[in-house]
């Protein structure tokens, strides 16, 4: 490992971190901004930031730091400092790379994988039935409305067998949400096996 490439955590006020103009992330920034916010005022900023030192025009450090990997975080945070939710210097944990900042801000963003929504489904319903959070509180801490809370918490209500073929491709989220409507399993399932028996017959001879 070379010198440049060497990486240091530490806390840095928010009021120093600048979005990167390396950042490779040019589509969606804005989307789910709000959902993002709510979380890291419930949960707190899960994933430090990767930065690297602005440089004035001698070379030497100017005391801001320039996000690579974080943008959408560090908007959301900017977003609770402009809505005072947290103060404007508030010590933010970060990953100081020196590192290429394109390639920093590409790792970061290629090797991340999507929760499947099957799993985020039930991770609602075990908040509300094992910790005993109620639509409401759920929504506040997600940035949601507490109507898709309800929505996600009766999806993730399905018969385990259903969510596995949801997993597997085997339905559409809007084929699962029919299942939804239902809350007997058992029913749930035998309705499965008779859709699966229609999909397979052969058409009949004209």
């Amino acid at each position: 490992m070379t010198e440049t490439e060497i990486t240091t955590i530490r806390d840095v006020p928010l009021s120093k971190l600048v979005p990167s103009e390396k950042n490779v992330r040019r589509t969606g920034r804005e989307a789910g901004l709000e959902e993002l916010a709510a979380s890291i005022a419930a949960h707190g900023l899960l994933q430090s930031l990767s930065v690297r030192p602005v440089l004035d025009a001698d070379g030497a450090e100017n005391g801001k730091f320039s996000v690579t990997g974080g943008g959408r975080r560090l908007a959301a945070l900017k977003l609770l400092a402009k809505r005072k939710q947290i103060a404007k210097t508030a010590p933010i944990p970060v990953i100081v790379n020196g590192g290429n900042e394109e390639e920093v801000s590409l790792a970061e963003n290629v090797v991340r994988e999507p929760l499947h929504p099957a799993d985020q489904f039930e991770a609602f319903k075990r908040l509300a039935d094992e910790h005993g959070f109620g639509a409401e509180e759920i929504a506040a801490r997600f940035g949601v409305t507490p109507q898709v809370v309800r929505q996600r918490l009766r999806l993730g209500a399905v018969s385990s067998r259903l969510m596995q073929v949801y997993r597997d491709g085997g339905l559409t989220l809007d084929q699962l949400m029919a299942f939804a409507v239902s809350e007997d399993h058992a029913r749930q399932e035998q309705v499965l096996i008779i859709c699966r028996g229609i999909r397979s017959r052969p058409p009949s001879a004209a």
